[in-house]
Protein backbone atom coordinates (compact mmCIF):
# COMPACT_ATOMS: atom_id res chain seq x y z
CA UNK A 1 0.00 0.00 0.00
CA UNK A 2 1.40 3.37 -1.06
CA UNK A 3 1.84 6.11 1.53
CA UNK A 4 -0.09 9.38 1.31
CA UNK A 5 3.22 11.13 0.63
CA UNK A 6 3.95 8.88 -2.36
CA UNK A 7 0.39 9.38 -3.68
CA UNK A 8 0.74 13.17 -3.40
CA UNK A 9 3.88 13.12 -5.56
CA UNK A 10 2.19 10.81 -8.09
CA UNK A 11 -0.71 13.22 -8.36
CA UNK A 12 1.64 16.18 -8.95
CA UNK A 13 3.55 14.27 -11.62
CA UNK A 14 0.29 13.57 -13.44
CA UNK A 15 -0.27 17.33 -13.43
CA UNK A 16 3.34 17.82 -14.63
CA UNK A 17 4.33 20.13 -11.80
CA UNK A 18 6.32 20.22 -8.59
CA UNK A 19 4.63 19.46 -5.29
CA UNK A 20 4.07 22.47 -3.05
CA UNK A 21 5.15 21.74 0.53
CA UNK A 22 4.35 24.31 3.21
CA UNK A 23 5.80 24.70 6.69
CA UNK A 24 4.34 26.38 9.78
CA UNK A 25 5.03 25.97 13.49
CA UNK A 26 2.41 24.19 15.59
CA UNK A 27 0.74 26.56 18.03
CA UNK A 28 1.70 29.78 16.23
CA UNK A 29 0.29 31.86 17.67
CA UNK A 30 -2.36 29.69 19.39
CA UNK A 31 -3.49 26.07 19.01
CA UNK A 32 -6.74 27.14 17.39
CA UNK A 33 -5.08 29.59 15.02
CA UNK A 34 -2.47 27.11 13.81
CA UNK A 35 -5.22 24.55 13.19
CA UNK A 36 -7.20 27.16 11.22
CA UNK A 37 -4.11 27.97 9.17
CA UNK A 38 -3.43 24.29 8.46
CA UNK A 39 -7.02 23.66 7.36
CA UNK A 40 -6.94 26.75 5.12
CA UNK A 41 -3.63 26.19 3.34
CA UNK A 42 -4.36 22.47 2.91
CA UNK A 43 -6.67 23.49 0.05
CA UNK A 44 -3.60 24.50 -1.98
CA UNK A 45 -0.57 22.72 -0.48
CA UNK A 46 0.16 19.16 -1.58
CA UNK A 47 2.06 18.21 1.57
CA UNK A 48 2.15 20.06 4.89
CA UNK A 49 5.07 20.28 7.30
CA UNK A 50 4.30 21.14 10.91
CA UNK A 51 7.15 22.12 13.18
CA UNK A 52 7.08 21.22 16.85
CA UNK A 53 8.43 24.35 18.58
CA UNK A 54 11.86 24.32 20.14
CA UNK A 55 13.73 26.94 22.19
CA UNK A 56 17.26 26.22 20.91
CA UNK A 57 17.06 25.45 17.17
CA UNK A 58 20.19 24.85 15.11
CA UNK A 59 18.89 25.26 11.56
CA UNK A 60 15.98 27.70 11.88
CA UNK A 61 16.44 31.33 10.94
CA UNK A 62 14.79 34.37 12.54
CA UNK A 63 11.34 33.96 10.99
CA UNK A 64 10.83 30.37 12.19
CA UNK A 65 12.43 31.20 15.54
CA UNK A 66 9.83 33.98 15.92
CA UNK A 67 7.02 31.51 15.23
CA UNK A 68 8.45 29.03 17.76
CA UNK A 69 8.84 31.78 20.36
CA UNK A 70 5.16 32.76 20.04
CA UNK A 71 4.07 29.13 20.33
CA UNK A 72 6.26 28.42 23.37
CA UNK A 73 5.19 31.69 25.01
CA UNK A 74 1.61 30.44 24.76
CA UNK A 75 2.58 27.20 26.51
CA UNK A 76 2.46 24.79 23.55
CA UNK A 77 3.61 21.30 24.52
CA UNK A 78 4.26 18.21 22.41
CA UNK A 79 0.89 16.75 23.44
CA UNK A 80 -0.78 19.90 22.03
CA UNK A 81 1.02 19.41 18.71
CA UNK A 82 -0.40 15.89 18.45
CA UNK A 83 -3.89 17.25 19.22
CA UNK A 84 -3.53 19.76 16.37
CA UNK A 85 -2.47 16.96 14.00
CA UNK A 86 -5.33 14.71 15.10
CA UNK A 87 -7.94 17.45 14.58
CA UNK A 88 -6.43 18.40 11.22
CA UNK A 89 -6.44 14.78 10.04
CA UNK A 90 -10.09 14.39 11.02
CA UNK A 91 -10.97 17.08 8.46
CA UNK A 92 -8.23 16.21 5.93
CA UNK A 93 -7.65 12.44 6.16
CA UNK A 94 -5.89 12.15 2.79
CA UNK A 95 -3.63 15.20 3.06
CA UNK A 96 -0.05 14.17 3.96
CA UNK A 97 1.34 15.82 7.10
CA UNK A 98 4.99 15.71 8.13
CA UNK A 99 6.15 16.71 11.59
CA UNK A 100 9.50 18.47 11.74
CA UNK A 101 11.70 19.20 14.74
CA UNK A 102 14.62 18.24 16.94
CA UNK A 103 15.57 14.91 18.44
CA UNK A 104 15.94 15.92 22.10
CA UNK A 105 12.16 16.42 22.36
CA UNK A 106 11.66 12.95 20.86
CA UNK A 107 14.26 11.58 23.28
CA UNK A 108 12.57 13.22 26.27
CA UNK A 109 9.22 11.77 25.21
CA UNK A 110 10.79 8.36 24.53
CA UNK A 111 11.19 7.15 20.93
CA UNK A 112 8.51 4.47 21.13
CA UNK A 113 6.03 6.70 22.95
CA UNK A 114 6.64 9.51 20.46
CA UNK A 115 6.04 7.21 17.48
CA UNK A 116 2.90 5.77 19.09
CA UNK A 117 1.55 9.32 19.38
CA UNK A 118 2.53 10.03 15.76
CA UNK A 119 0.67 6.94 14.59
CA UNK A 120 -2.41 7.64 16.75
CA UNK A 121 -2.70 11.25 15.55
CA UNK A 122 -2.13 10.49 11.85
CA UNK A 123 1.41 11.78 11.17
CA UNK A 124 2.64 10.60 7.74
CA UNK A 125 6.29 11.57 7.96
CA UNK A 126 9.06 12.92 10.17
CA UNK A 127 11.99 15.25 9.59
CA UNK A 128 14.44 15.28 12.50
CA UNK A 129 16.90 18.07 11.80
CA UNK A 130 19.64 17.07 14.24
CA UNK A 131 19.59 13.30 13.70
CA UNK A 132 21.83 12.71 10.68
CA UNK A 133 22.63 9.55 8.76
CA UNK A 134 23.84 6.96 9.80
CA UNK A 135 22.98 7.79 13.44
CA UNK A 136 19.29 7.90 12.41
CA UNK A 137 19.18 4.34 11.02
CA UNK A 138 17.75 2.75 14.16
CA UNK A 139 15.06 5.42 14.59
CA UNK A 140 14.25 5.35 10.85
CA UNK A 141 13.60 1.58 11.11
CA UNK A 142 11.21 2.19 14.00
CA UNK A 143 9.40 4.79 11.85
CA UNK A 144 9.10 2.31 8.98
CA UNK A 145 7.47 -0.28 11.26
CA UNK A 146 4.81 2.33 12.08
CA UNK A 147 4.40 3.20 8.35
CA UNK A 148 5.79 6.68 9.00
CA UNK A 149 8.19 8.09 6.39
CA UNK A 150 11.54 9.15 7.84
CA UNK A 151 12.77 11.94 5.58
CA UNK A 152 16.53 12.07 5.09
CA UNK A 153 18.44 15.32 4.52
CA UNK A 154 21.07 16.09 1.89
CA UNK A 155 23.14 19.26 1.52
CA UNK A 156 25.54 20.76 -1.06
CA UNK A 157 28.47 19.40 0.99
CA UNK A 158 27.22 15.79 1.14
CA UNK A 159 29.78 13.58 -0.61
CA UNK A 160 28.70 11.32 -3.47
CA UNK A 161 29.56 8.15 -1.46
CA UNK A 162 27.50 9.33 1.51
CA UNK A 163 24.70 10.56 -0.77
CA UNK A 164 24.31 7.13 -2.38
CA UNK A 165 24.02 5.47 1.03
CA UNK A 166 21.45 7.99 2.27
CA UNK A 167 19.33 7.69 -0.88
CA UNK A 168 19.53 3.88 -0.75
CA UNK A 169 18.18 3.87 2.82
CA UNK A 170 15.58 6.63 2.33
CA UNK A 171 11.79 6.42 1.98
CA UNK A 172 9.70 8.15 -0.71
CA UNK A 173 10.87 11.70 0.02
CA UNK A 174 14.33 13.22 0.46
CA UNK A 175 14.92 16.83 1.51
CA UNK A 176 17.73 18.69 -0.30
CA UNK A 177 18.98 21.79 1.53
CA UNK A 178 19.71 24.23 -1.30
CA UNK A 179 22.47 26.25 0.39
CA UNK A 180 24.65 26.44 3.49
CA UNK A 181 22.53 28.70 5.63
CA UNK A 182 19.80 28.77 8.24
CA UNK A 183 16.22 28.91 6.97
CA UNK A 184 14.87 32.20 5.69
CA UNK A 185 18.11 33.46 4.19
CA UNK A 186 18.22 34.99 0.72
CA UNK A 187 19.11 32.53 -2.01
CA UNK A 188 22.93 32.69 -2.09
CA UNK A 189 23.25 30.20 -4.93
CA UNK A 190 21.80 30.67 -8.41
CA UNK A 191 18.71 28.57 -9.24
CA UNK A 192 20.71 27.15 -12.16
CA UNK A 193 23.43 25.87 -9.80
CA UNK A 194 20.84 24.48 -7.36
CA UNK A 195 19.16 22.56 -10.18
CA UNK A 196 22.53 21.25 -11.39
CA UNK A 197 23.18 19.85 -7.89
CA UNK A 198 19.61 18.59 -7.72
CA UNK A 199 19.89 16.75 -11.06
CA UNK A 200 23.14 15.13 -9.91
CA UNK A 201 21.29 13.76 -6.87
CA UNK A 202 18.23 12.77 -8.90
CA UNK A 203 20.33 10.65 -11.27
CA UNK A 204 21.37 8.38 -8.38
CA UNK A 205 17.81 7.06 -8.10
CA UNK A 206 15.21 8.78 -10.33
CA UNK A 207 12.38 6.97 -8.52
CA UNK A 208 12.98 8.83 -5.25
CA UNK A 209 11.16 12.14 -4.74
CA UNK A 210 13.62 14.89 -3.94
CA UNK A 211 12.37 18.24 -2.67
CA UNK A 212 14.29 21.49 -2.34
CA UNK A 213 14.12 23.67 0.75
CA UNK A 214 15.79 26.87 2.08
CA UNK A 215 15.45 30.17 0.20
CA UNK A 216 12.19 29.22 -1.55
CA UNK A 217 9.87 32.24 -1.79
CA UNK A 218 7.27 33.60 -4.18
CA UNK A 219 10.19 35.23 -6.05
CA UNK A 220 12.32 32.08 -6.43
CA UNK A 221 9.77 29.27 -6.62
CA UNK A 222 9.13 29.49 -10.38
CA UNK A 223 12.85 29.20 -11.21
CA UNK A 224 13.10 25.88 -9.31
CA UNK A 225 9.85 24.25 -10.37
CA UNK A 226 11.59 21.40 -12.23
CA UNK A 227 12.18 19.75 -8.85
CA UNK A 228 9.85 17.04 -7.53
CA UNK A 229 8.79 19.40 -4.77
CA UNK A 230 9.55 22.78 -3.19
CA UNK A 231 9.32 23.68 0.50
CA UNK A 232 8.18 27.16 1.56
CA UNK A 233 8.50 27.85 5.28
CA UNK A 234 10.11 31.10 6.42
CA UNK A 235 7.98 33.17 4.08
CA UNK A 236 4.84 31.73 5.67
CA UNK A 237 6.19 32.39 9.18
CA UNK A 238 7.09 35.95 8.20
CA UNK A 239 3.57 36.45 6.82
CA UNK A 240 2.08 35.18 10.10
CA UNK A 241 4.27 37.66 12.03
CA UNK A 242 3.23 40.59 9.84
CA UNK A 243 -0.46 39.69 9.89
CA UNK A 244 -0.45 39.48 13.70
CA UNK A 245 1.25 42.89 13.94
CA UNK A 246 -1.35 44.42 11.63
CA UNK A 247 -4.20 42.48 13.31
CA UNK A 248 -5.25 40.89 10.03
CA UNK A 249 -6.99 37.54 9.53
CA UNK A 250 -3.88 35.34 9.37
CA UNK A 251 -5.58 32.32 7.79
CA UNK A 252 -7.10 34.51 5.07
CA UNK A 253 -3.76 36.18 4.28
CA UNK A 254 -1.98 32.80 4.05
CA UNK A 255 -4.79 31.35 1.95
CA UNK A 256 -4.09 33.95 -0.73
CA UNK A 257 -0.34 33.58 -0.45
CA UNK A 258 -0.27 29.76 -0.75
CA UNK A 259 -2.78 29.92 -3.61
CA UNK A 260 -0.40 32.24 -5.50
CA UNK A 261 2.59 29.97 -4.79
CA UNK A 262 0.67 27.00 -6.21
CA UNK A 263 -0.33 29.09 -9.24
CA UNK A 264 3.36 29.71 -10.04
CA UNK A 265 3.93 25.94 -10.19
CA UNK A 266 1.08 25.56 -12.68
CA UNK A 267 2.29 28.34 -14.98
CA UNK A 268 3.83 27.22 -18.25
CA UNK A 269 7.31 28.45 -19.18
CA UNK A 270 7.14 31.22 -21.73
Amino acid sequence: MKSKIALAFENCKKQKRAALITYIVAGDNTKNNSLKILNTIAKHADILELGFPHNTPIADGGQIQGSSHRALKNGIKLKDVFQIVKKFKKSNPNKPLIMMGYFNLICQSGENNFLENCKASGVDGLIVVDLPYPENKSFAKKCKKKFINFIQLLSPTTSMIRMKKIIRDSDEMIYYISMLSTTGGKLKVSPKKILQNYNRIKRINPKKNIVIGFGITNKTIASLKKADGLVVGSQLCKTITNSLKKRLNTAKVLDKMVYNLKKKLHELDK
